[in-house]
């Protein structure tokens, strides 16, 4: 790995900018009155944040002004993972703290959300507005008994009423979950029959992709297989009218009702989320009001350097937890942009348009787009009004070095570029965006402050400069307080603390420099390990995919029974393109001069497509054991697959190997 004295960096933030940011104020602010270290910069701060994790967070929530409506008796009770407790004896609502901008009466009028759609129109919806329509379907949520601790489901798209009916249900005490339209039937179920919702919003279809797609069949079977269900909230996305039995949203939205906040504890469940559950159910990941809270005041008033200034656009759905990251913008003041539509129509542009449009200043994407942009051959930076982009982020998958230099010269030479990673699973980042720190190709920034981040070997012993498990050996409050349907938290201790006791792993391989600076290389369970040399598969896509013939890949790597280790690399061809001996000797040249030869695959097999999760990662896993003989049916969930008819290739192929 290169040392810090090695690299100049892609991007310096100026003195000004350092000066102005958030994170420096609070340091300050810090160090004055909870002895946080006034010097050495970020480093000394994320120190202190995990050496002294208690007065941190208390720090973070006096800094924010979270509103405890009874107060807390200590910041942290039990340490210990998993089962950590944080602000006990204290109550709090979110949504509360979601709608504060609006009770400034200089902002009533200001946009809270920016909506746009495919159309490219924008449709904005002001701090007072917003604060109406939560009041009063929150009064109507209580109308139909939704109590404390009831489940609330959206089947909705990124559009403001799903802000709304969240905003809502945290409102009186209810737990939100939510799944994006263009899921199908069982997928949905498959997710939602676990948490057994009494209230469903839904649409009656969405537009994308230039197309309108009718979802009242799915609705339909969603409502009769959740027989929890007591209510049912028509959406009219495309103008039908509400089934019959259904609630019409317009007249649960139309009273002038002030929001009444259920003060509620500070562990109490705010949301489910889902994993990608690519094999049995989705896992059903449940996080507290107070503790998605203060971890998002921190991540996006702090690191994402956010405020009342700012418009905040990340490309998601409903279905991926960047959707509640992004509504968590709110609770920084700043106006969220909503985008309901295909990330490339009519063009691949499409993105890019969005941001000059919107003005956005912190614009959120995923790596596959960045490097389909690139591809493509765009110019953002000079077909579009990008004078307002203040940091491009990327997630999802590791953005290659190719897409930091893209971003750069394509964008804006004084572009702050902060590749993120986190998880579902904390629905926030172990590591990416720090406002005052350099970037360098290829890596994330640093550790996020009160991450206590490593990179460990099998033996638990620290590394750097090597790759190792990604692991975090102090509690975060956004980890889960429970799955749901784990009453003895079997399948929740399972998924992080198996490997090291008491110390989350969460399942990605990673490399922390000499700097402090974080590389991931991608899923430690899906790991390419020759004779000895660990390579996460990220660093081979990033080669592979440089190539024009390549529209995209998959490598596995697969222990033999007999001791040997087959390689193959799956590839997806750009239209025109075969796969001849030409090809597969300029992919292995690529790999042996980019990589290592120790990594260049055994076989490259052209296949008809790469399978994803529905949250567009690839499937490694779920290919490696189908690959070893695992029936279909054992080695995925199929509601949890974006092509389940590309698994018949694989499931072809090993058949044909055994």
């Amino acid at each position: 790995m290169t040392s810090a004295a090695d690299e100049a960096p892609l991007w310096q933030p100026g003195p000004d900018r350092v000066a102005a940011a958030a994170v420096t104020r609070f340091q300050s602010w810090a160090a004055e009155h909870h002895g946080a270290p006034a010097e050495g910069g970020y480093a000394s701060l994320h120190r202190w944040s995990v050496d002294e994790l208690d007065t941190f967070w208390k720090a973070v929530a006096e800094w924010f002004d979270v509103r405890f409506s009874t107060p807390y008796e200590e910041v942290i009770g039990d340490r210990s993972m998993p089962g950590a407790t944080w602000f006990t004896g204290a109550t709090l609502n979110y949504a509360e703290h979601a709608l504060r901008a609006s009770e400034d009466p200089l902002r009533a009028d200001a946009p809270a959300l920016l909506h746009v759609d495919e159309s490219h129109t924008q449709v904005p919806t002001s701090w007072s507005e917003l604060r109406r329509q939560v009041g009063s379907l929150a009064a109507e949520l209580r109308a139909l008994g939704v109590t404390p601790g009831d489940r609330v489901s959206g089947y909705l798209p990124n559009i403001p009423q799903a802000v709304v009916a969240f905003l809502a249900t945290a409102a009186v005490g209810g737990i939100w979950t939510s799944c994006a339209p263009d899921f199908g039937a069982r997928s949905v179920l498959d997710r939602f029959q676990q948490v057994e919702p009494v209230v469903l919003f839904t649409v009656d279809g969405y537009r994308y992709g230039g197309k309108e797609h009718h979802r009242a069949d799915t609705v339909a079977e969603l409502r009769r297989e959740l027989p929890t269900l007591r209510a049912v909230v028509h959406i009219p996305l495309l103008g039908t009218e509400a089934p019959e039995g259904a609630l019409d949203w317009a007249a649960l939205t139309a009273a002038d009702t002030e929001p009444v906040f259920e003060q509620v504890p500070f562990d109490h469940p705010l949301w489910v989320l889902y994993s990608s559950g690519t094999t049995g159910l989705p896992k059903a990941i449940v996080q507290s009001q107070g503790g998605i809270l203060v971890e998002h005041l921190k991540q996006l008033g702090l690191h994402c350097d956010l405020g009342p200034e700012d418009r905040f656009f990340w490309y998601t759905s409903t279905g991926w937890m960047m959707w509640n990251f992004l509504v968590s913008g709110l609770l920084t003041g700043a106006t969220v942009v909503l985008y309901d539509g295909s990330p490339g129509y009519p063009d691949v542009s499409a993105q890019w348009r969005v941001a000059e449009q919107t003005g956005a200043t912190l614009y959120g994407t995923s790596a596959a787009y960045v490097m389909a942009c690139r591809k493509a051959g765009i110019h953002p930076g000079r077909d579009f009004d990008l004078s307002r982009v203040q940091c491009v982020a990327t997630t999802g998958s590791p953005l290659p070095p190719d897409g930091f230099r893209w971003l750069h010269d394509e964008v804006a030479d004084d572009l702050w570029i902060a590749s993120v990673s986190g998880g579902t699973d904390v629905c926030s980042c172990f590591a990416g965006a720090v406002p005052t720190l350099p970037v360098h190709i290829g890596e994330l920034q640093a550790a996020s402050l009160g991450t206590d981040l490593h990179s460990w070997d099998p033996a638990g012993e620290p590394l750097t400069g090597e790759v190792g498990e990604l692991v975090v050996t102090e509690p975060m409050p956004s980890m889960p307080v429970r799955f749901w349907n784990d009453p003895d938290g079997s399948r929740y201790h399972d998924s992080y603390f198996d490997v090291y006791p008491g110390v989350w792993r969460h399942g990605d391989w990673i490399t922390i420099t000499d700097r402090g600076s974080v590389v991931i290389h991608g899923r430690s369970d899906s790991t390419l390990n020759r004779q000895g040399v660990r390579m996460g598969s990220a660093d081979i896509y990033e080669a592979v995919e440089r190539l024009p013939e390549i529209r995209e890949s998959l490598v596995i790597g697969l222990e033999e029974p007999d001791g040997g280790y087959w390689m193959p690399l799956f590839v997806h061809l750009a239209e025109g393109a075969t796969l001849d001996d030409a090809l597969r000797d300029s992919i292995k040249r690529t790999i042996r001069e980019n990589l290592s030869p120790r990594h260049v695959p055994d076989e490259v097999i052209e296949v008809p497509g790469i399978p994803h999760t529905l949250t567009g990662k690839r499937i490694e896993v779920p290919v490696k054991r189908l690959l070893q003989g695992t029936a279909l049916e054992k080695a995925v969930n199929p509601g949890s697959i974006d092509n389940l008819e590309l698994l018949h290739f694989y499931e072809k192929l090993a058949r044909e190997r055994h």
